[in-house]
């Protein structure tokens, strides 16, 4: 049987861990748990829309990002009691190549969840998809996003002026690229 290893169109996010996260497919029901994380402004000022205003709002998008067959993986992040804390998505791009996105709940933050959570997902991707490549666009203003980036070894390949309209006007991006043979494996566990 052969896979098509650039694309998983078709397929769930197959649970992946690390010693302290549970990183499991986002399914419809975790609206709830991420409304926190989605009606935030300071979590959602760099996101491509604002704040979600309900829970609604929260409800209708996250069951968008759950289907299957969207173009993307979308894993929850949980802390192993399965309460979606943020995620990590794979969005399909040219064979052998996708675009790492996530999101945590600002709670969270500096604990080092965002970095292990997207450090796993690229085992994944360049482990058990064989991408030679993931990259990430960043707003410029968005040091936090691109620190972690830069922690775990992406390099700055360039900005794209205007590239976004977004709630907070039209943005610039900073797209930053990793390649398969620059990435040392952060976890040994498997999917």
């Amino acid at each position: 049987m052969t896979q098509d290893l650039g694309s998983d169109r078709n397929c769930a996010a197959p649970t992946l861990r690390t010693d302290r996260l549970v990183l499991r497919q986002l399914r419809g029901e975790d609206g709830a748990a991420l409304y926190p994380v989605l009606s935030d402004p300071e979590v959602m000022i760099w996101w491509s829309s604002g704040p979600h205003a309900s829970l609604a709002e929260t409800a209708d998008y996250v069951k968008i990002n759950a289907a299957e067959g969207q173009g993307y993986s979308c894993w929850a992040i949980t802390a192993g009691d399965d309460v979606a804390l943020g995620w990590v998505m794979l969005i399909d791009g040219k064979p052998g190549v996708k675009e790492i996105g996530y999101i945590l709940h600002r709670d969270y933050w500096g604990r080092g969840m965002a970095a292990e959570a997207v450090a796993r997902v690229i085992d994944h991707g360049f482990g058990e998809l064989r991408l030679r490549r993931i990259f990430a666009d960043s707003d410029p203003e968005n040091r936090g996003s691109v620190a972690l980036l830069d922690r775990l070894g992406f390099q700055y390949e360039g900005r794209l002026r205007g590239e976004w309209k977004t709630h907070i006007g039209v943005r610039d991006s900073l797209i930053y690229g990793l390649l398969h043979d620059e990435w040392a494996p952060r976890t040994g566990e498997k999917s």
